[in-house]
């Protein structure tokens, strides 16, 4: 059985400024994929919200047709299980904004956790997260897209959960997966 946390945890999955493979900063492009994916988790898990953060104004038109589609009576009727795990996906161009609008829910600024395939000096283990969603706080797990998340925003935010590792040395995930693995570990039942 897994414990009611008290914290409000949201995802968001940044989509600038992030990495491409040569470590130019760039603009990826939002994926069908990753919306409902991640979207699911974030409901398997019961996050507060699950935010895109997209400042390109096509990019999110579209991510908000998705999005109005599984709100409306078709989208309920076709798969009411995706319409549920909509509900707490939004879409916004700032990470900035985003943040002011978990401000503005929760009353007070939200602890920023960072994922990476690389480690930070305020890397920090699972377990010690794990036990921080039993706090009255606010958390924003940050997902990057690309090559990662860029390190000047890296640096700033205030934890960074230690790297995924697997067996061998490949180290380069999906985001969808790691997003799922990261979730698991944090929120899933303890079976250690």
């Amino acid at each position: 059985m897994v414990t009611t946390r008290k914290g409000r945890l949201y995802a968001a999955l940044l989509h600038y400024p992030v990495y491409n493979k040569r470590m130019d900063v760039i603009n990826t492009s939002v994926t069908n994929l990753d919306i409902h994916d991640i979207a699911r988790s974030a409901a398997t898990y019961d996050l507060n919200g699950y935010f895109l953060i997209q400042p390109l104004a096509e990019q999110r038109e579209m991510v908000n047709r998705i999005i109005s589609y599984w709100h409306s009576e078709r989208g309920a009727q076709f798969n009411p299980d995706r319409q549920k795990a909509f509900e707490r996906v939004d879409v916004f161009d700032s990470l900035e904004l985003m943040i002011e609008e978990v401000v503005q829910k929760d009353g007070k600024r939200p602890i920023l956790i960072g994922t990476d395939a690389r480690v930070f000096p305020q890397t920090v283990g699972y377990g010690m997260v794990r036990r921080m969603l039993h706090e009255d706080k606010s958390f924003i797990l940050l997902f990057g897209t690309g090559w990662g998340i860029k390190r000047e925003l890296m640096e700033q935010v205030d934890l960074v959960l230690e790297p995924i590792y697997g067996a061998g040395d490949y180290n380069h995930l999906s985001v969808r997966s790691a997003a799922a693995i990261i979730l698991d570990r944090l929120c899933g039942e303890k079976w250690w």
